[in-house]
């Protein structure tokens, strides 16, 4: 799975993750302060660390990180678990975030998504929030062995790249896509309009062309659809089909 070359070994996220509930089906950190990014989020050393947990029983979930993490909830901790949930499920993206957290000496934030919600986002982007964010280079802290969450990660970032394609000429280079299948999260945001930064996707891609490279290459040269020249950083789309028979 392309996503695998992503998994990280870093031991500031293992160490913040032990201030969690283990019952994790997935965690990833993302956002500037784990890639690089050009403009003004380029400050790595300073910036809020971002995480996604995923897990199975979001009530269950909730109720141990309250035990354990009761200042980390805002008033909404007095209802419970299970209204914690009920926002986190029916409202907005299927997301429910706590922010500026000190952390093992780190400001973070945490969305935390239950996994049949996020499967049906990888499948169908229902929302593109959570799938948008797997669109792009992430770290992997911990997945374990869901083989239908596995196949999900993967079928999110294949649609990508189909979808890009669309929007792309027949010839094109690596950068060219990266900077499509990143912006396809934000195409209709409202804050692209008004508030964002109007470069934040070149200012994501540029940066990392590598680690995009690493996270879509097997997916591009397995491709059908895509003539990949890997060593000119080049991709073309062939016209008539039995050039694709000639790769």
């Amino acid at each position: 799975m392309a996503l695998q070359a992503l998994q990280s070994s870093g031991v500031t996220f293992r160490r913040i993750l032990s201030h969690f509930p283990e019952e994790l089906s997935l965690a990833f950190a993302y956002g500037s302060g784990v890639y690089r990014q050009a403009g003004p989020n380029s400050d790595q050393k300073n910036a809020m660390l971002d995480f996604v947990f995923t897990v199975d029983d979001p009530v269950a979930w909730h109720s141990k990180n309250l035990k354990k993490n009761w200042n980390h909830y805002s008033f909404l901790k007095v209802l419970g678990p299970k209204i914690i949930t009920s926002i986190q499920n029916n409202y907005g993206a299927g997301v429910y975030y706590n922010s500026l957290i000190m952390c093992d000496g780190r400001l973070i934030k945490y969305g935390v998504i239950s996994t049949s919600i996020l499967i049906e986002d990888l499948l169908n982007w229902n929302n593109l929030y959570i799938a948008g964010r797997l669109q792009k280079p992430v770290k992997i802290v911990t997945m374990n062995e869901d083989i239908t969450l596995r196949s999900a990660l993967d079928r999110n970032l294949k649609s990508a790249v189909t979808a890009a394609f669309l929007m792309l000429p027949e010839s094109f280079s690596e950068e060219d896509l990266f900077i499509e299948i990143a912006g396809l999260s934000y195409s209709g945001d409202f804050r692209m309009l008004v508030g964002e930064d109007k470069t934040k996707v070149l200012n994501i891609v540029k940066p990392n062309i590598a680690h995009f490279r690493e996270l879509y290459g097997s997916i591009l040269q397995e491709n059908p659809q895509v003539v990949y020249k890997s060593q000119q950083g080049r991709l073309e789309i062939p016209l008539e089909p039995q050039s694709l028979q000639d790769r």
